[in-house]
């Protein structure tokens, strides 16, 4: 069996890309039992953020789950096979592993060393395992794959500065309009995203924060925690014409601010001018919004280049990550062989005991002569032996579990004694 992952990210395709392979939280569970109805395919994970969409999976062979897993993002996002191609990446064993512990670390995010991105894994992981999608394999996986993405921030630099997407966002609209202070922002969308963004903007010294979402509750525990205000998703369009910059961040999957609101707002405006940074994938805010004049609109392509502005200055803290993963890849790869090399220990002593049972056995007419106590004995005897003839191989084989060696012996084992 292997471990596999296939996707589609931030560095491999842009963002109407991106949105056509986003998966919507309320459809990952019918996704994962799709996945697992496919005949290669034993356990999967499915992580989709604003930066990736990525199957984590365990296969039984990487070929047929290849095709399985081709066909699946096709389908995913009515592509053609050759259409897909230039675009969807795949790894396997230690690659896979390599990769997820990179993604938890931040170092293939958009911001590099953002924080967001190990609660997204911790949430795709839970959300499998509730499915019956993440069994013994793909849970040892990402319960080690998360000790990494702590470890990175714990022992490095990498988190410092914009350490989240939520974060960089509001840098953003820092960067393109000198300053936020005493502004009137609006947050639409109080999910994890939003609850980011509103947090950065009470610290940036704003002067109103307004939350709208369409749970009006949410929006309500949000804005006190900042002691913004909330608005009432319905009257979005007129709460434009107060905003000074807008931070749109929610699942709806669709357009939610469109041309014809954004064009009525800055009617009634004057001359103020209207920033907005939709940071959601799909997105929020119709494209054509930035033909307006007067407004500004960035999305998570401005997000991406904005952020690579900022990634040499994390660049020595990035090296010393990537050490730190080559490091948990080698000791996870080493711990799981070990774990695999036990069940071959046990099946080893289980058929010897087997054939030891079955000769005492054939023998009990010759050995019907000897009272209980000598009966005991031969017994203790050649459980003996069996122990002594076994006790080198076993201990062989745990103490090259992980190695070249261990795998060629594991090998051997399995056939001269028939082990499957």
């Amino acid at each position: 069996m292997s471990i596999v992952v296939f996707g589609v990210n931030h560095r491999t395709g842009p963002l109407a890309l991106l949105e056509r392979v986003t998966i919507a939280d309320h459809a990952i569970a019918k996704t994962i039992h799709g996945l697992m109805s496919r005949p290669n395919i034993r356990e999967a994970v499915v992580l989709s953020t604003c930066n990736r969409t990525e199957v984590y999976a365990v296969a039984e062979k990487f070929h047929g789950a290849y095709g399985d897993l081709r066909e699946f993002f096709c389908e995913l996002g009515g592509f053609s096979a050759d259409e897909l191609a230039p675009h969807l990446y795949s790894q396997h064993d230690e690659a896979a592993i390599a990769h997820l512990f990179e993604v938890a670390a931040g170092l293939d995010s958009a911001v590099l060393g953002e924080s967001e991105i190990l609660g997204q894994v911790r949430d795709a992981w839970d959300r499998s395992q509730r499915e019956g999608g993440s069994l013994s394999t793909l849970n040892l996986l990402f319960r080690h794959a998360l000790e990494v993405g702590k470890r990175a921030r714990s022992e490095t630099s990498i988190g410092r500065h914009t350490s989240s997407v939520s974060h960089a966002a509001v840098d953003m609209a820092r960067d393109g309009l000198g300053s936020v202070e005493g502004l009137t922002v609006l947050v639409v969308g109080a999910g994890d995203m939003g609850e980011g963004v509103t947090v950065a903007l009470s610290g940036a010294g704003v002067g109103r924060v307004l939350v709208a979402n369409r749970t009006i509750g949410r929006a309500q525990e949000l804005a006190d925690r900042v002691g913004g205000s909330v608005t009432e998703f319905y009257r979005l369009a007129e709460t434009l014409i107060d905003a000074d910059v807008v931070v749109t961040c929610t699942g709806a999957g669709g357009t939610v601010i469109d041309v014809e609101m954004v064009e009525s707002a800055m009617r009634t405006r004057g001359d103020r001018p209207l920033f907005i940074v939709d940071i959601a994938v799909p997105r929020d805010v119709e494209r054509t919004v930035a033909d307006i004049p007067g407004v500004t609109l960035l999305n998570l392509d401005d997000l991406r280049d904005w952020a690579a502005r900022g990634q040499a200055l994390r660049a020595a803290e990035a090296e010393a990550v990537r050490s730190i993963v080559v490091e948990e890849v080698e000791r996870f790869t080493v711990e799981s062989t070990a774990r695999q090399a036990a069940p071959l220990v046990a099946q080893l002593h289980s058929a010897a005991e087997s054939v030891r049972a079955s000769e005492i056995e054939r023998m009990k007419r010759r050995l019907s002569s000897l009272d209980p106590e000598q009966r005991d004995a031969v017994e203790a005897l050649t459980k003996g032996i069996v122990a002594k003839l076994l006790h080198d191989m076993s201990v062989r084989l745990k103490d090259d579990a992980g190695t070249p060696r261990g795998e060629r012996n594991a090998a051997a084992v399995r056939d001269l004694f028939d082990l499957r």
